[in-house]
């Protein structure tokens, strides 16, 4: 017997009709890479959104081709999200931070038909074009000529009926960064995007109602912009769209749009105290920040939280489409100190509904939620991958279905997860773990740091021994002693570094994050003091 309730297909298309229905005249604002600003809405959008479902159906796609796009965050990016999933395409999100030979795997293997683009990515454009082999169409989204975006659709009467299916039918495809070997592909479905979505407005994730005004930094070609642009139309927010992450252009944003909530990786934030340092301006409407793609500093955490600012910390990754974990409050808030506030924001949080979580050991057996234990962090879920996209290997998913996630973490008793460090760059000394991502956000906040990474280095004793490698502030002159003062009042004296080195800079993978392969590559041979 079948229940007696009407068949919905949760369609990310269905996302949008709401929006445009029931939000029509919330404002979506753009500010264009060449300082323009231009202003529509949700039923601007679902109009352009529609003609671009007919002009691509015009250019030969067909349901189940994929349409990429290389581009920022902005009005015509979100359109085109939904208009290739309308016609029943696929939107393939470029990260164009990655290198060539990363840029045209990922394209070829994703066998892209249509490629929108920004004119900043021009010359990404003109190096590869001839290395991509499946890519028929090329588009440029701010390009107001004949052959940009805005005619393209200007072209079309909009007259478009959605291309129905399956919920479980593919949406959207996002490659993960790709730090070690090729970056591999995960397919979202219509399913799996509309519980992501509906999962976000909670007051216990993103916190979103229509009364919300939104500036996504994360870019919308990094694992779909953390589900924000679906996630923005349930509730009709008003979004405001930055196609450059320069502070100076978002804070004055943030004030002249009074954007109420934000998201971005801890360097936007550092990004923006530089700002405010310097200027003595800083957001002045802010209510909630969202920060993940790698751990927040306590520091940073602290600065937001003493500007009134509420913090959400999260944690994700593609294959979680991305949301894991956030920061929510915890019943007993109120009642807390503010240190005691501080040490729960700085954790990553608990699950919403449809995420499971456990951790276990190296044997695969499962580790109590003891806030003590660290283990292999496993996620499974709705919205968790299955399998990678064009995969010939399987499922990446154990027998009971969960997907090891790369991270080592603990389990508290109320369900709060902890990241400690990603299980290939944990520094194993003695036969104990020493969490580098600890040892990196205590080492932040000392004065004068500008940025901090610790990677195990080979001792003959025990085993490895934290290296820490520094970026000093601008015009600072903090020294190793003053450092690792700061860091024996904060963590265990065993955790303490046997050595600190100074650096110009460190680097990132294209999502911004440490990219600790090339720093051991770096100090592979490096000899660490033996006492």
């Amino acid at each position: 017997m079948l229940g007696a309730m009407q068949d919905f297909e949760l369609r990310v298309p269905r996302l949008l009709d709401h929006a445009a229905r029931e939000h029509a005249h919330r404002e979506i604002v753009t500010r264009w890479a060449d300082g323009r600003e231009s202003r529509t809405d949700w039923a601007g959008i679902a109009s352009d959104a529609r003609k671009l479902a007919q002009a691509l159906e015009r250019l030969g796609c067909k349901p189940g081709d994929r349409i990429a796009t290389l581009a920022m965050n902005h009005g015509h990016h979100l359109a085109a999200w939904y208009g290739a999933i309308g016609m029943g395409g696929i939107i393939h999100t470029i990260n164009p931070r990655l290198f060539d030979d990363q840029l045209a795997y990922i394209a070829n293997h994703a066998e892209d038909r249509v490629l929108l683009y920004d004119r900043a990515f021009q010359p990404i454009v003109d190096r590869l074009r001839a290395r991509w082999t499946s890519i028929e169409h090329y588009i440029v989204m701010d390009d107001d000529g004949a052959a940009g975006f805005r005619a393209l659709v200007d072209a079309e009467d909009g007259d478009y009926a959605w291309v129905e299916g399956d919920e479980r039918d593919p949406c959207m495809l996002c490659y993960t960064s790709g730090t070690t070997g090729n970056p591999k592909g995960v397919l979202y479905s219509h399913r799996s995007s509309v519980l992501h979505a509906l999962a976000e407005i909670q007051p216990a994730v993103f916190d979103l109602d229509t009364r919300s005004v939104v500036l996504p930094v994360v870019p919308m070609f990094h694992a779909a912009a953390w589900g924000l642009p679906f996630a923005g139309a349930v509730v009709g927010v008003k979004f405001v769209f930055s196609a450059v992450n320069d502070a100076q252009v978002l804070c004055d944003l943030m004030n002249d749009e009074k954007v109420t909530h934000s998201a971005g990786v801890p360097t936007v934030w550092m990004a923006m105290f530089q700002h405010i340092d310097a200027t003595g301006r800083a957001p002045a409407h802010l209510d909630l920040v969202t920060i993940g793609g790698s751990a927040a500093p306590r520091a940073m955490i602290e600065r937001l939280m003493r500007m009134g600012v509420r913090v959400n910390h999260a944690w994700g990754m593609t294959e979680t489409s991305p949301i894991g974990t956030m920061g929510a409050r915890s019943p007993d808030w109120d009642d807390l100190s503010f240190e005691q506030q501080l040490d729960q924001v700085s954790k990553q949080g608990r699950v919403p509904f449809g995420v499971e979580l456990r951790i276990v050991d190296d044997a695969g057996v499962v580790l109590p939620r003891d806030g003590v234990s660290a283990g292999r962090l496993e996620v499974r879920g709705p919205w968790v991958v299955k399998r990678y996209f064009q995969d010939d290997s399987g499922d990446c998913l154990d027998d009971e279905g969960w997907f090891d996630t790369g991270d080592v973490a603990v389990l508290h008793p109320d369900g709060t997860m902890q990241i400690t460090d990603r299980s290939k760059d944990v520094i194993k000394s003695g036969g104990e773990w020493i969490s580098s991502v600890e040892l990196e956000n205590v080492a932040v906040g000392c004065p004068g740091v500008a940025e901090a990474a610790a990677i195990g280095i080979a001792h003959p004793k025990w085993d490895e021994r934290p290296l820490l490698v520094v970026v000093r502030a601008k015009g600072s002159e903090v020294t190793a002693a003053q450092i690792r003062e700061h860091l024996a009042a904060r963590v265990a004296k065993w955790w303490l570094p046997d050595e600190i080195v100074f650096v110009d800079d460190l680097p990132h993978t294209a999502t911004g994050k440490l990219l600790k392969t090339a720093l051991r590559a770096q100090f592979k041979d490096y000899s660490l003091p033996v006492a």
